[in-house]
């Protein structure tokens, strides 16, 4: 076991995996001589050299799509987009191209690629480098969308990502880079996609959640036992495939779900696991769903701390839901 914050487990997945298998090469902007903006591919251009670690141009289209093209031809290429918010130069390339890759050519051909990009806010990046899209990922067909919210499980999906034969979209909550660390297994590490995490055994309330809103699930949770209500929480880790039978087991023990993401409401991940809640578990609840969430706005600057799903927030939920 070695301690290491978030962005030092990525860097060690990557350096591990590029170790083991010649194939997995690194590109993106900024990622070689500066090693990232985030620091997370520090180290790797001299280690592995300019042919494994690519220092790209400012197009998100081209740094995809010569990713599609290197895992085309046997390579697994790790390609970083330096913020979420511009992969939207790059979407087109993802939905047309990467996801339907397999299917365009009968599975003869996979595209064994992983996207890595800093997702959510709590930086005070306002609304260009805050923003949550990863919806806009679930709703592709042939597309992975993974969302570690510790440095272990950032270790361990990333290794399993860059092992994967389908393309994996790689979320990583940023306001976490730096700011938590814990001991990470050495060397050989995985963690199955689409395995949930159970953080928090309890029996009233569930909450169901990802990323770093874990943290503020967890402080909720804490403060409201306090008042003698018992929550349990669980850190999906992935969204597709995500992890039902976590989800309906802990909704049949407690009947009363909450949802929480850094994502705006409509159409946010937590619509879909609240209708599969009602679609499967109708008979389960004590207590509507609840969704506590970002807003339908652009992400603000000034009053970011109103726009996330903080404590507070998660804290009410829980009462209401407690309540029924």
């Amino acid at each position: 076991m070695t301690v290491l914050t978030f962005a030092k487990a990525i860097n060690e997945a990557l350096r591990y995996e590029m170790r083991r298998d010649e194939r997995v090469v690194v590109l993106g902007e900024d990622v070689g001589v500066n090693g990232g903006v985030f620091r997370c591919t520090e180290g790797l251009l001299v280690e592995f050299g300019p042919m494994r670690v690519m220092d790209t141009p400012l197009s998100e289209s081209a740094i995809i799509g010569v990713a599609l093209g290197l895992a085309a031809n046997g390579m697994r290429p790790v390609a970083e987009i330096q913020f979420s918010d511009f992969i939207f130069g790059g979407f087109e390339q993802l939905v047309s191209n990467v996801a339907k890759f397999r299917y365009r050519n009968a599975g003869h051909f996979t595209a064994p690629l992983v996207v890595r990009a800093p997702v959510g806010g709590g930086v005070r990046g306002g609304m260009y480098h805050s923003q949550s899209p990863e919806s806009y990922f679930t709703n592709t067909a042939g597309l992975k969308v993974v969302v570690p919210s510790t440095p272990s499980d950032a270790k361990g999906l990333l290794i399993s990502a860059i092992r994967d034969d389908d393309p994996v979209i790689f979320l990583e909550p940023k306001r976490l880079y730096h700011s938590l660390k814990e001991d990470v297994p050495d060397g050989e590490y995985t963690v199955p996609i689409g395995k949930a995490r159970l953080v928090r055994e309890g029996e009233d309330v569930t909450v169901i959640t990802y990323g770093a809103t874990v943290y503020d699930a967890l402080a909720a949770a804490e403060e409201v036992e306090k008042e003698g209500i018992s929550v349990e929480v669980i850190d999906l880790r992935s969204l597709i495939p995500y992890d039902w039978e976590a989800i309906s087991r802990s909704v049949r023990k407690t009947g009363r779900p909450v949802i929480v993401h850094e994502a705006q409401k409509t159409s946010g991940f937590g619509a879909e696991i609240a209708a599969t809640i009602a679609e499967r578990e109708i008979y389960s609840l004590e207590a509507p769903v609840i969704r506590v969430t970002g807003y339908d706005t652009p992400y603000p600057l000034v009053h970011e701390h109103l726009y996330l799903p903080n404590k507070d927030r998660i804290v009410n939920a829980i009462r209401r839901s407690a309540a029924h």
